[in-house]
């Protein structure tokens, strides 16, 4: 792992080999998650499509600086429009495209990244990503909130340490609060124009098929939608072989007809 200081702290970050002509993969990991709860399918999916990748842990997480709470209810734009270009920036090499990966928050910071129209972008991949708030989404919240309490997720210490309390009450307390209800992020749905796979896990306790729908349904670009039977919120983690195959295809489709295409 690296670090690399941006605005308001430094990130941990981990680059992945590839042929340097293909996009870069960039992955963006769920609300509670880092760079080492991705286990090995970054690794895979890059060597699957032969892109290089780059995974980090956003400020608060992993082995990046804290990021104490209470949480801006704009933390996801925070994380798409300031954090993620300047980890682009910094990180990848001038002339590289990339496609974003992003899972849960992730995808929803992808999505939000996509509206910004940047030139180099030339796709996006979503797992499980929100843009609306679902009653489903906040019950799901709250039994891992009894869960965290009783003491049933200690292993998230081991990927966040010390800032294991932060990063939990952090993303529990935003979902949570009677605010953060009216989220929604669909208005710009219709300023994504990449092509765009959303994939979602058939039983996933946190969101819905309507996620799914409103994705696909209002970018601009073409639009995929992918909901994988027999997964639950971590499809990757759940049934890999089925997000590898979908999401290779995908990255194929994306860069043909451009000097990607080979």
């Amino acid at each position: 792992m690296n670090e690399l200081e941006i605005a308001d702290g430094t990130i941990a970050c981990l680059r992945i080999d590839g042929d340097p002509a293909l996009p870069h993969l960039v992955f963006l990991h769920e609300g509670l998650g880092c760079t080492a709860m991705w286990g090995d399918f970054p690794q895979r999916l890059c060597k699957a499509s032969g892109c290089p990748g780059l995974v980090y842990d956003r400020l608060g997480y992993g082995r990046s600086s804290a990021l104490p709470p209470p949480w801006s209810a704009d933390y996801l734009k925070t994380a798409a429009t300031r954090d993620l270009p300047q980890v682009i920036d910094k990180l990848l090499p001038a002339e590289a495209s990339l496609i974003v990966f992003g899972h849960s928050d992730g995808g929803s910071i992808a999505l939000i990244y996509g509206a910004m129209r940047p030139e180099r972008l030339l796709g996006i991949v979503t797992e499980a990503a929100h843009v609306f708030v679902e009653k489903v989404t906040l019950a799901a919240i709250r039994d891992a909130v009894a869960a965290y309490d009783s003491g049933k997720l200690a292993n998230l210490t081991r990927y966040h340490g010390a800032k294991t309390e932060q990063v939990f009450r952090g993303w529990s307390d935003t979902w949570l609060d009677p605010r953060f209800a009216t989220w929604n992020i669909e208005a710009l749905l219709p300023r994504i124009e990449v092509p765009l796979l959303a994939m979602q896990g058939e039983h996933d306790q946190y969101g819905t098929a309507l996620q799914l729908q409103s994705i696909t349904g209002q970018t601009a670009g073409s639009a995929t939608a992918a909901l994988l039977p027999g997964c639950g919120h971590t499809p990757h983690q759940e049934c890999p072989e089925a997000v590898l195959s979908v999401t290779v295809d995908f990255i194929r489709s994306a860069t043909k007809g451009t000097p990607l295409d080979r």
